[in-house]
């Protein structure tokens, strides 16, 4: 059997991978390049496949360089959370709460609000991971828009939080969408679904004569609107949040729901069971 990696080789593929360069990653560890090169020799004899294609334009990773990146990257978010939660601990036990980029900030200031007593370890990620991280217990809560749509890590329940609708954000100066049976005819349409109904919101703002243009995240979908003279069509939760005083928080002709969960192990927190309806409320959603 192989030995396994140490930290430090993790760290230093989890670099190369990010930088596309030894020397760059080098420099990012404090190390000299013939370390890091000799560091990763040893590793490749190993794993038994060379992870990196080195030439005078930098590191280019092979399959099993992109797989082992994937993994040290995972691997070294978890020790960074364990040693955070450790560090936290000295206050009080923290409660570790993950959720999507866009819904970080609304959702951390409620609960900060709402629970000033509990210390709150926040982690933002893709749903589908927060829900895998609640089932191997490294995760407490995960309020995601996706639990209804994918199979549940074993263990894990969902508590519905609420539901969200669709709204148009329209940037200062821009025309908001038309009437009519195409009320988006001709206009670019920045949108992002938090949930996994990216598809059909595609085929439904093309239905309606808008041209979609699918966005990263509701943030991106509303400073591309907004840079462009365009329409960003985004949670109406998310579209509150983000609007400035001038942009207008319109009515959605393109229909659809998202529903918020907590997604936790059973028995769920009951500091969080306690303040459910308030949180919904403090986060714009409609009580489920």
């Amino acid at each position: 059997m192989r030995s396994l990696p140490e930290v430090a080789d993790l760290l230093l593929v989890d670099a190369v991978h990010r930088h596309g360069s030894v020397g760059a990653a080098a420099r990012e560890l404090l190390v000299s390049q013939p370390s890091a090169s000799q560091r990763l020799a040893a590793l490749e004899r190993r794993v038994g496949a060379p992870l990196f294609v080195r030439d005078t334009t930098g590191a280019r990773p092979t399959a099993a360089g992109t797989a082992l990146a994937a993994e040290a990257a995972h691997i070294l978010g978890h020790l960074t959370q364990a040693f955070e939660r450790s560090r936290q601990a000295v206050e009080g036990v923290p409660l570790r709460v993950g959720t999507f980029a866009s819904f970080g900030p609304t959702l951390f200031a409620a609960l900060d609000a709402l629970l000033p007593q509990v210390p709150i370890y926040q982690l933002t990620d893709h749903g589908d991971r927060l829900m895998s991280w609640v089932g191997e217990g490294s995760l407490d809560v995960a309020v995601v828009a996706v639990a209804g749509q994918l199979p549940p890590a074993p263990g894990t329940i969902a508590t519905p939080l609420g539901r969200d609708r669709l709204a148009v954000l329209t940037p200062a100066g821009v025309e908001p969408p038309g009437r009519g049976r195409r009320p988006l005819t001709g206009r670019v349409v920045h949108f992002h679904a938090v949930d996994m109904t990216t598809t059909r919101l595609h085929a439904r703002i093309a239905e309606l004569g808008g041209q979609p243009r699918r966005a990263a995240s509701a943030d991106v979908a509303a400073a591309l609107a907004r840079r462009r003279g365009d329409l960003a069509l985004i949670g109406r939760c998310l579209a509150l949040s983000l609007a400035t005083p001038q942009e207008k928080v319109l009515r959605s002709p393109v229909t659809a729901e998202f529903a918020f969960s907590m997604v936790t192990r059973s028995p769920a927190p009951p500091e969080l069971i306690a303040v459910l309806p308030a949180l919904a409320r403090a986060a714009g959603l409609v009580a489920s």
